[in-house]
């Protein structure tokens, strides 16, 4: 049984994780027979929105209590997270990554990443992991493997900005359409658009499931 953590930058599309995405991921996963763990970094978030009317709400939330919403509990503070113990590893996407997990929403190719997440990733960069990422997610690893040299395959879907941003961080773009996937076979990563494009929930679960099956398929 292949063993995979999943990375979550809080709960919600706007100031945390997106929701379809992070379970659309832990279905695929479960219904593929991998065993899951989820996991934050346990801080607060850089804003808290109201989903409903899209203001900003005079309030504070902690993003692993957060995701604790859709890991139904069973989530561990990223900084327990050990690489080693797992196959593979999937950060969905949302706003949150931009915002909670880098500031690339507010300083674009300018960003800095979390250090516990920066790690991570260079942790799993390092030892060869299968690391699938989500909608906006792969902007976080462009930023990072950017900076350390790596020159990664990967798509956000064909949004011309976004593109080059992660271009300028020093990842190389691939134009995506929804329901398909860029796979870098060489840094072992998998990227699919998601919500970046999509506008129906059954065509962003038709890329994940196939970034799901590449990346237990590499492991």
């Amino acid at each position: 049984m292949k063993k995979v953590a999943v990375v979550l930058s809080g709960c919600g599309q706007l100031d945390g994780a997106e929701i379809h995405e992070s379970i659309i991921t832990l279905l695929a996963l479960d219904r593929r027979g991998a065993e899951t763990q989820t996991f934050a970094p346990d801080k607060d978030q850089m804003q808290v929105i109201n989903h409903l009317t899209g203001e900003i709400e005079e309030e504070n939330r902690n993003l692993l209590v957060e995701a604790g919403r859709i890991g139904r509990g069973n989530v561990q503070d990223l900084a327990d997270a050990n690489i080693e113990h797992f196959d593979a590893v999937i950060f969905p996407g949302g706003y949150g990554v931009a915002k909670n997990l880098c500031d690339f929403a507010v300083k674009g190719t300018e960003c800095s990443v979390d250090p516990l997440v920066e790690r991570f990733i260079l942790n799993g960069l390092q030892a060869k992991k299968v690391m699938g990422f989500i909608c906006i997610a792969p902007a976080l690893l462009a930023k990072v493997s950017g900076d350390h040299g790596l020159k990664i395959d990967l798509t956000i879907g064909t949004d011309p900005e976004t593109a080059q941003a992660v271009e300028t961080m020093g990842a190389h773009h691939i134009s995506c359409s929804v329901n398909e996937i860029v796979v870098d076979e060489k840094n072992r990563i998998v990227t699919t658009p998601a919500y970046m494009l999509g506008q129906r929930i059954s065509e962003v679960a038709d890329g994940i499931g196939k970034l799901v099956d590449k990346v237990l398929q590499m492991c």
